[in-house]
């Protein structure tokens, strides 16, 4: 039975007829099939490359578009939904991304669904920071910190659970339809969200202040520009070899991160309204949430990624064998996030750089297990589940501190930017990791991706250790 003092409770300026649960259902559940989305497409990618008769370039567009137009459009999302308002913001965005969900999954050629998963990833852009700003509005206090570790269980389950939905959608070949209910599952749960979103979500006042900030076109289009700079070469990179245009396009995304950052400064001096708000980036402990985020889902990404390359590339599993190989991630990774505030309150200073010191162990574990070209045996579950609570432990203490004491008129600008940072983190995570694994695995068997995947367990290691490093607890003087 829950305490009066823990029940999540409804912002004074909020109507309160609206019931706060059903709000967070509603929400979480489309925040969860958004970032199912990332992942789900990894164990269907042969499928497709047959189906589809797609090049490895395509192939690459097909699984990382969607994180291209995600990472590039969420801090614009997160305006939007500043201006149109963010139940609006979040029904159109959930509108566009069931659409083209349907429109993937009924998609004759590679160049048609590359087309739809660039628009599946702009509706998503649109959708998800609505999730943390409704939930910032919606909640306060200790009902806040709940529905924030939510928030965190279901970002941190997304990844690990698209294996397995993957897997089991793909092995059951549904009517003969092969990879396709990958994005078709979607359709339906769309279509109820938006009847339920419709009926649930508060209606906002008339647009005040916050709202009514113009869309900073400009620094709109520095970003997104910095931002495709970034993803493309790392997305296409490994298989051209690195060619010259992406190291200059590299370099230059480097250039135009400086001139955003350059130019929002001074629009904020001007008393304009930049696209993410100094102060946000002036709230305690922001920027080292932004560095621990951005480690946490790299080499929660980069593990996901890899792994997969083994067990269907080296070890030869099937889809379904080898997503639910992640089932015990999942299960940690949600069961972590929902619980970590009930444990004492003197070990959450410390959850972050012991979480990641533990994920750094349970990678370790992994690569040495299956180091022999071999299954790993049943040692190897547990050692998946020692990864998936580190990475947790990292990961959702670290948002939830970050957003916890965010001002509801900084909610849009502060999701936009932690989103945005966990897209990215994701993005480099396969890029790098998967860059060394295929970059040691030569196709030539099970033991050449096991050592390849050893090196690679070795790296996210020492990657979680940078992590553990970055934070430590300074002391108190």
């Amino acid at each position: 039975m829950t305490s009066t003092a823990t029940r999540p409770v409804l912002s004074k300026d909020r109507a309160t007829d609206n019931r706060p649960g059903l709000i967070l259902g509603v929400v979480l559940a489309a925040q969860f099939m958004a970032l199912l989305d990332v992942f789900i497409v990894n164990v269907a990618a042969p499928t497709i490359r047959t189906e589809l008769a797609a090049s490895g370039g395509a192939l690459q567009l097909v699984i990382a578009g969607y994180t291209i137009t995600y990472a590039v459009l969420l801090i614009t999302g997160a305006r939007l939904g500043d201006l149109l308002g963010h139940r609006r913001a979040y029904l159109g965005g959930l509108a566009l991304f069931t659409a083209a969900s349907l429109a993937c999954g009924l998609a004759g050629d590679a160049g048609q669904l590359i087309a739809f998963r660039l628009v599946q990833g702009a509706g998503s852009a649109l959708m998800i920071p609505q999730v943390l700003s409704l939930i910032q509005r919606t909640f306060t206090g200790e009902g806040r910190v709940r529905a924030l570790s939510a928030y965190s269980a279901v970002l941190a389950t997304g990844a690990a659970a698209g294996q397995v939905v993957g897997g089991i959608l793909v092995s059951a070949d549904l009517f003969g339809t092969g990879w396709r209910p990958v994005f078709l599952v979607n359709v339906p749960i769309g279509i109820a969200l938006l009847v339920l979103g419709a009926r649930v979500l508060p209606r906002e006042a008339s647009a005040g202040s916050t709202r009514a900030r113009a869309l900073d076109l400009p620094g709109l289009l520095l970003l997104a520009a910095a931002v495709s700079l970034l993803t493309v070469p790392l997305v296409l990179g490994q298989e051209q070899d690195w060619p010259l245009w992406s190291w200059l396009s590299l370099g230059g995304s480097l250039v135009l991160a400086a001139v955003f950052g350059v130019y929002e400064s001074r629009l904020a001096r001007r008393g304009g309204a930049p696209l993410i708000a100094p102060r946000v980036l002036r709230i305690p402990g922001m920027g080292r949430a932004v560095l621990w985020i951005s480690v946490a889902m790299g080499v929660n990404a980069g593990f996901l990624f890899t792994l997969t390359l083994h067990l269907q590339g080296g070890l030869g599993h099937s889809a379904l064998r080898a997503g639910l190989t992640f089932g015990p991630a999942a299960v940690v990774f949600g069961a972590v996030g929902l619980t970590w505030r009930r444990w004492p309150a003197r070990l959450h200073r410390a959850l972050v750089p012991a979480g990641f010191l533990l994920a750094a162990a349970g990678a370790l574990a992994v690569g040495a297990l299956l180091g022999d070209g071999g299954t790993g045996g049943w040692g190897l579950y547990p050692a998946l589940g020692v990864l998936g609570a580190g990475i947790s432990s990292a990961f959702s203490p670290a948002l939830t501190g970050a957003l916890a004491t965010v001002r509801p008129e900084d909610a849009a600008d502060a999701s936009g930017l932690l989103a945005t940072v966990t897209q990215l983190g994701q993005l480099v995570g396969v890029a790098s990791f998967g860059t060394l694994f295929l970059g040691r695995y030569a196709g030539s068997g099970a033991q050449d991706s096991a050592d390849a995947l050893w090196v690679t367990a070795l790296a996210l290691a020492a990657a979680s250790v940078v992590g553990a490093l970055a934070g430590l607890p300074r002391r108190s003087r």
